[in-house]
């Protein structure tokens, strides 16, 4: 076990347990902006269906439900633009944490092979290649990447934490560069609905792959979209020839969605007004702790999409940290997504409603 774990790096959130006990000792409490988990109530439709399925008592199927796999084409269509989906270009996962994560193992990469990813990414990127024992590299420009040994590349649009989001040429370039090496492309899209002030785009759009899923999937996550990150609900969509073999895989590690949440996610992708509602949330949550952090000396970067504020006082982020804790307010520090993010704090818009009235009111001091 200590061989496994000694390839990881120390898990970051500890690192910020110290500034939690200053935000929780302020007087009105703690106003968690950290870690962007969901705290709006699960939509009424999609609980009644988890309830109407929890009499499973046999096992799920890794490939899911055949009402679930239609619901899954539909909706890549209706919302993503793809074209000429089938059951066999789409693939449940137990949320999108577990495939980041194992997803280099599952494609059978090792000593030698390489994994990319953005400068500024998601921690999890990293974990997924060591655990494989798979080198890994940051890049700015992917196309600038040295492709020997290159098996895997990870896209993020919008992006986790910048809310950054790749046009629609620039992904264009990159599938076609891929291609042109050889090199699998799996794009992060789980915020693809939350976009403020760009309209994120889809690598499983025709303009962009030209009309061919060769060598691309894309990766979905129903979260924070539907608010359900605790019933572990994503998705894959792409390349028959990839998600084939990762379905056998998946059946033989036993890597099963289970019944009810498969229920429950026909229903969330066959309803569009939960989605308006709880982006109207976030768009109003936005826009107060936007206007309240720019108010209180922070600079903003990117974050046209997304759940989160890119914010810096051109300082350490642990300075930043350390000054918001202060005021009970706590958010991530920049460079637990990379040395890059080491002047930058990533503010989440998930909290409810009277917390964020807190913190502008706290940060208006």
């Amino acid at each position: 076990m200590s061989a496994v774990s000694d390839r990881l790096p120390t898990f970051p959130w500890d690192k910020l347990e110290p500034y939690k006990k200053t935000a929780a000792a302020h007087p009105d409490g703690i106003v968690d902006l950290s870690v962007g988990t969901p705290v709006d109530p699960v939509p009424e439709p999609i609980q009644k269906a988890l309830i109407a399925a929890a009499d499973s008592p046999g096992y799920p199927t890794v490939w899911g439900t055949p009402e679930l796999r239609d619901a899954l084409t539909r909706w890549t269509e209706h919302r993503l633009g793809a074209r000429g989906v089938t059951h066999h270009h789409v693939l449940p996962i137990v949320g999108s944490k577990e495939l980041v994560a194992w997803l280099p193992t599952q494609l059978g990469l090792g000593p030698g092979d390489k994994v990319a990813f953005p400068r500024l990414a998601y921690p999890t990127y990293e974990v997924g290649a060591r655990l494989a024992r798979a080198e890994h590299v940051a890049y700015d420009d992917p196309t600038e990447l040295d492709p020997t040994g290159l098996k895997l590349l990870w896209l993020n649009s919008p992006s986790n934490p910048t809310g950054r989001v790749l046009s629609k040429e620039e992904l264009t370039r990159t599938v076609a560069w891929a291609r042109e090496h050889g090199v699998l492309v799996f794009s992060d899209e789980c915020y693809i609905e939350l976009g403020w002030e760009a309209d994120p785009v889809s690598v499983l759009h025709p303009d962009v792959n030209g009309g061919s899923y060769d060598g691309i999937v894309s990766v979905h996550s129903l979260s924070k979209r539907s608010n359900l990150a605790g019933y572990r609900a994503a998705f894959l969509a792409g390349d028959p020839a990839v998600l084939g073999p990762l379905l056998q895989i998946r059946k033989h590690g036993g890597m099963m969605t289970s019944a009810p949440t498969q229920a429950a996610v026909v229903a969330a992708l066959g309803d569009d007004e939960h989605v308006r509602v709880q982006r109207e949330r976030y768009a109003a949550r936005r826009t107060a702790l936007r206007e309240a952090l720019l108010g209180h000396g922070l600079r903003i970067e990117h974050s046209e999409a997304s759940l989160y504020l890119w914010a810096t006082r051109d300082e350490s982020c642990w300075t930043t940290v350390a000054h918001l804790a202060d005021r009970g307010i706590l958010v991530a520090p920049g460079d637990f997504y990379g040395p890059a993010g080491e002047n930058f704090v990533r503010v989440a818009l998930t909290a409810t409603d009277e917390r964020v009235r807190a913190a502008v009111t706290r940060l208006a001091v």
